[in-house]
């Protein structure tokens, strides 16, 4: 028996992969008691190395570094994906003139890594006589490569759509701004909101590269805590890595909300303009079948509206 990507495997190769899991969970069990059984023999559980979490003022200081990773990643969310837009839109342009220095200028920001970016705006600028604060070196860095790798994701989405979607929209009249923007690029962000939500989170945890330029983030405010007593180090690792991981998945958790929303919304649009609205619905939203089952069963008290 076969399926369409691949071969079902048989008995024997059932037999063989079962075993291959059962291993694999043995070797990752083993190495996380390994690391485990490591860590109480070094005494990193012990009350001295977390003694330095027992302090308020070291949980305020965390929010304040919360609050500078958090204003940096909105900042340069919001940024990069407007920098996204308008570079995809020139990517996408007709015209050569405008095409090919989008081209250069978004090749070039994917090409240079983010901390290098950093260090250029901050380290560099003041040697020409431009000096700019942490903070906003941090924030252009971030918009410049991020911005410049959902415009390819944006371009791209785009560009799988089906040829008809454009033809379609010529058709009835529309210039290319509006096909572009009624009819193309809704269904290229929908289709393409998982990849920029992982692009989203991937500006989010690159925030921490600020601390290179003494941005106080949320790493930098760790690696201060491991100078304290006790040499927290591993500790403030697990407090701060733990912190960027319910950050990420609260981003995550947003992003399935919005394309649930959207998919559901679509699909109702879909239906009314294929079959129209349901004849049994007033305006004020009352079902009119709902209301008579309910009155034949003597349950209609007059402020039932259905649905």
């Amino acid at each position: 028996m076969t399926s369409v990507l691949y071969d079902v495997p048989g008995p024997r190769a059932i037999a063989r992969n079962r075993i291959l899991a059962v291993v694999t969970i043995l070797v990752v069990l083993a190495a996380i008691g390994f690391i485990v059984y490591r860590m109480l023999e070094t005494g990193q559980f012990s009350a001295e190395k977390w003694y330095v979490f027992t302090f308020a003022n070291v949980w305020m200081g965390i929010a304040k570094a919360l609050g500078n990773t958090l204003a940096a990643f909105a900042l340069a969310a919001v940024l990069s994906l407007v920098l996204g837009f308008v570079l995809a839109i020139g990517r996408l342009s007709d015209h050569a003139w405008v095409r090919v220095p989008v081209t250069v200028i978004t090749e070039l920001f994917r090409a240079v890594p983010v901390l290098v970016f950093m260090m250029l705006l901050y380290y560099g600028l003041p040697v020409v006589g431009v000096k700019m604060e942490p903070y906003w070196a941090v924030v252009i860095a971030l918009m410049a490569y991020n911005g410049s790798v959902l415009a390819e994701v944006i371009r791209a989405g785009v560009e799988s759509l089906p040829k008809g979607q454009k033809e379609a929209g010529y058709a009835i009249g529309l210039r290319k701004s509006g096909v572009m923007r009624l009819i193309l690029l809704p269904q290229a962000i929908r289709a393409m909101l998982p990849v920029v939500v992982a692009q989203l989170v991937v500006t989010m945890k690159d925030t921490a590269l600020g601390f290179i330029i003494t941005y106080p983030e949320l790493l930098y405010y760790a690696k201060q805590l491991t100078s304290q007593q006790g040499r927290p180090i591993l500790q403030s690792a697990f407090v701060i890595g733990g912190i960027y991981i319910v950050l990420c998945l609260i981003l995550a958790g947003i992003a399935k909300w919005v394309e649930v929303r959207t998919r559901r919304s679509t699909k109702v649009r879909g239906i009314e303009a294929a079959v129209g609205p349901d004849p049994r619905t007033h305006e004020d939203g009352t079902n009119t079948e709902l209301i008579a089952l309910q009155r034949g069963a003597g349950k209609y008290d007059g402020t039932s509206t259905g649905g």
